[in-house]
């Protein structure tokens, strides 16, 4: 496999962490699209409690606390990232409401039917789709609700290169209808389903991280490894370009039952 073929979990997880520590989301999505899904979200109060899983800087932490008004948990695994984002959530007068804390997706620090919403915007992959879906649903009170995006393919065939590039990098990408069949399995009521618009992937996530790159590439020159993370971004890039009719980001919005 070639350098810019490789996963994205094949680098050194410090390397990956300063990378995308500079910019508020660490995948596709945008403000619009995390307002749009909480639209499909009824009965939140002052009183409900949201868990925010695998939730980066916060990009999408902070726009869910400017359009509820419960408590919002933020996890994830580098501590860099829960530091940017209390930083964010005290510069944005949000210290109150929401909370980051280090912890890992696999081992909650939630009762049994505690939260109101479970939210996951890029990165249920890293424990798996089916699997999050399930192991989390214990956390969820009967009738609250999970939202999540997941990579999902638009068709039932594609091009030898994409179908390579995905099945290497996260082994459970499958089509829309086959990820709504693993939610309603896993004890969810599908809500809403709809795919993430081309501009989640380019403006606010691609072209984001251009600055990052040029430091990137002053600041290690002669790293092989994290020229190559540098490459590696870019290609993925260039991929989406070229073949995005066929795959992208999908919000997945299920009610507990």
């Amino acid at each position: 496999m070639s350098n810019e073929n490789k996963s994205i979990h094949e680098f050194d997880f410090s390397l990956i962490c300063e990378y995308f520590a500079s910019v508020d989301r660490q995948g596709p999505g945008s403000p619009e699209v995390t307002i749009k899904a909480l639209s499909f979200i009824d009965n939140l109060t002052n009183e409900s409690h949201i868990a925010d899983i695998g939730c980066g800087t916060g990009g999408q932490t902070m726009v869910l606390a400017q359009h509820t008004s419960g408590t919002i948990t933020a996890i994830d695994l580098f501590p860099l990232y829960i530091d940017r984002l209390n930083e964010n959530a005290g510069r944005l007068n949000l210290q109150n409401r929401v909370k980051g804390i280090v912890g890992s997706m696999d081992n909650l620090p939630f009762w049994d039917e505690e939260l109101d919403l479970i939210w996951s915007e890029g990165a249920i992959y890293n424990i798996g789709f089916e699997r999050g879906l399930n192991e989390w649903r214990k956390h969820l009170k009967t009738g609250g609700y999970i939202a999540v995006t997941e990579a999902s393919w638009f068709t039932d065939e594609r091009p030898i290169e994409i179908d390579e590039f995905w099945k290497d990098a996260y082994l459970e990408i499958d089509t829309i209808p086959s990820k709504v069949a693993q939610l309603q399995k896993a004890g969810y009521m599908p809500v809403s389903t709809f795919i993430l618009p081309e501009n989640c992937w380019t403006e606010h996530f691609y072209v984001k991280q251009e600055a990052m790159q040029k430091i990137f590439w002053e600041k290690y020159a002669g790293n092989k490894t994290a020229e190559d993370l540098v490459a590696n971004q870019r290609h993925e890039a260039l991929l989406y370009s070229k073949y995005k009719e066929y795959y992208g980001y999908v919000f997945y919005i299920g009610k507990k039952i």
